[in-house]
Parts: structure tokens; C-alpha cells; sequence
């Protein structure tokens, strides 16, 4: 997938999570399905996936070679890498990894900070992406709690899919 094309895909998924969290009932922000995450907690993890990855772009490229290293294989296309994200949430069932495992409960009067940090870090992630060299995204390597070692341009499309899976279980549970 080209950047522009992931650029594009990250603004479509972050705008239907930001159009849906924002008609959603405030009375259910706190709330969520017995033993779930809330709507806030989704969307402080949803947060707290994309700001490290942000930050880790704007890391120097030779900085970011040394510490995470280079890609040995091709990248992966977007479907593959969906499905092996699938794949990998079966086998964990439910385990969070990073600041998401003891994750604190967001309350109603952060919820506008939270979607607003929300867009402004999914507009970031969109403008380094379309910034970054195509042998960049596709050489340089950023670890994934989940998933392991990924290219650049994997862990951008995923961070896409990232943001619909939640979308999707919002919608579907809440």
C-alpha cells in the first residue's frame, strides 16, 4: 500500500471513531460491558498506541536503525497483516500489554481533551507517513507488543486496523 493510500486510510478509520465517540450517550462513557474496557478506555488506548509510534518517528532514522535494527523479509500487505493481528489476538484472548494493562478509567471531563489529542495525533501520524522515504517505511523496524518486529509501513497499517477494531467493538457492544 502506497503512503498516501495508508495516510488516507488513517484518516478515514480516526474520523469514524471520532464521529462515533461523539454522538455516543456521555451517561456511557464511563461505563462499558461487564468485565470490558469502557469507552474512555478505549480511547486512551487508542492513544497510547499511536503516540509512542509517533514519537519513535520522529527519532532519528540511524538512531532508529540501531536501536530496533533493519527488516530481513518484504513487507506484508495490509490484509496479511490484518489477519496475522487476528490471529494474534486469539491466541493472547484478551491480554493487554504496555500502559494499556492497568489502565485507569478516563472520567466524562477528559473525554474532550482525549478526542482531541486523538486527532491531533492521528493528523502527526498522517503527515510523517506521507514524509517518510518509501526505503524508510519499508527497511527500518519498530516493535510491536503483540506482533514482534514490524516495517515501518506495516505498523502504520495496522495502526489503521487498530483504530477500526476498536470502532468496531464499540459499536457492536456499547
Amino acid at each position: 500500500m502506497e503512503k498516501d493510500a495508508i495516510a488516507a486510510l488513517i484518516d478515514e478509520k480516526n474520523n469514524a471513531l471520532i464521529d462515533w465517540l461523539s454522538s455516543h450517550d456521555n451517561d456511557k462513557w464511563s461505563e462499558g460491558p461487564e468485565g470490558k474496557w469502557t469507552t474512555g478506555q478505549h480511547t486512551l488506548h487508542l492513544l497510547q498506541s499511536i503516540v509512542p509510534l509517533n514519537n519513535a518517528l520522529s527519532l532519528p532514522k540511524f538512531i532508529m536503525r540501531y536501536k530496533f535494527g533493519k527488516s530481513n523479509r518484504p513487507v506484508r500487505d495490509y490484509h496479511t497483516v490484518v489477519n496475522r493481528y487476528q490471529e494474534r489476538l486469539k491466541d493472547v484472548q484478551g491480554k493487554t500489554y504496555g500502559p494499556s494493562k492497568n489502565m485507569k478509567t478516563p472520567s466524562l471531563s477528559e473525554k474532550t481533551y482525549l478526542l482531541d489529542r486523538l486527532q491531533v495525533e492521528s493528523k502527526k501520524l498522517q503527515y510523517k507517513t506521507q514524509k517518510l522515504s518509501d526505503k524508510h517505511l519499508d527497511n527500518l523496524i519498530l516493535p510491536h507488543p503483540l506482533m514482534g518486529k514490524m516495517p515501518l509501513r506495516e505498523i502504520i497499517m495496522w495502526t489503521a486496523h487498530h483504530i477500526e477494531h476498536h470502532t468496531n467493538t464499540l459499536k457492536n457492544n456499547y
